[in-house]
């Protein structure tokens, strides 16, 4: 397991810089395997270096895509696969260690398409909006994947919220409730764009 300060959604990449001792030997022991594979946690409390931290009980599995070493640390790009439930923390070995189940994936269907589309205006909107004020990491015109399961959770990772908004978005039991939410929370954070500051 790697706990970071921020959160993997499936059909996301996720590029690392690994250089502490115990993620090191974490990855020597998954590279052998094909596919080489992690699990990714949002870090509650705490911090990411030297261990200690609380950790959401959420996550995704992530699989090597790239992988550069140095002398010094590891430069790794991985690949945000399926959605996992913590269901216990182990001891450390020397790395976090967690006995998890795979979350169902969420099902498709066509008659979803329509919302799915709402979903995308309203982030590509916010997104724009949210230019407007600060930087973003992602563009409005961001590409997004042609398959609408990918779609609906490339939508979900960059649509400009914080943590605890996309753990809940992670945590979704249906396709139709994940675009809802994320319509409902584009709203909501759009209303809090166009609201002029007090003097203004």
């Amino acid at each position: 397991m790697f706990p970071l300060g921020s959160v993997l959604f499936p059909h996301m990449p996720l590029p690392l810089r690994v250089f502490e001792e115990r993620y090191l030997v974490m990855l020597s022991r998954i590279l052998p395997d094909e596919p080489s594979e992690f699990g990714v946690v949002l870090i509650e409390r705490g911090q990411e270096v030297g261990g200690g931290e609380q950790r959401f009980t959420v996550g995704t599995v992530a699989q090597v895509q790239q992988l550069d070493a140095t002398e010094d640390f590891v430069v790794l790009v991985a690949q945000g696969e399926r959605r996992i439930e913590i269901l216990e923390w182990l001891e450390e070995d020397p790395h976090p260690v967690a006995r998890v189940r795979d979350i169902p994936d969420l099902t498709w269907t066509d008659e979803l398409l329509p919302l799915r589309q709402r979903a995308e205006d309203a982030v590509r909107r916010t997104l724009r909006l949210a230019s407007e004020t600060s930087d973003q990491l992602w563009s409005a015109d961001v590409e997004i994947s042609d398959d609408p399961t990918a779609a609906a959770w490339q939508l979900a990772a960059v649509a400009p919220l914080g943590e605890l908004d996309q753990i809940a978005l992670l945590r979704s039991e249906t396709m139709e409730a994940l675009l809802t939410a994320l319509i409902e929370l584009m709203d909501t954070v759009e209303q809090s764009l166009s609201t002029p500051w007090p003097g203004e």
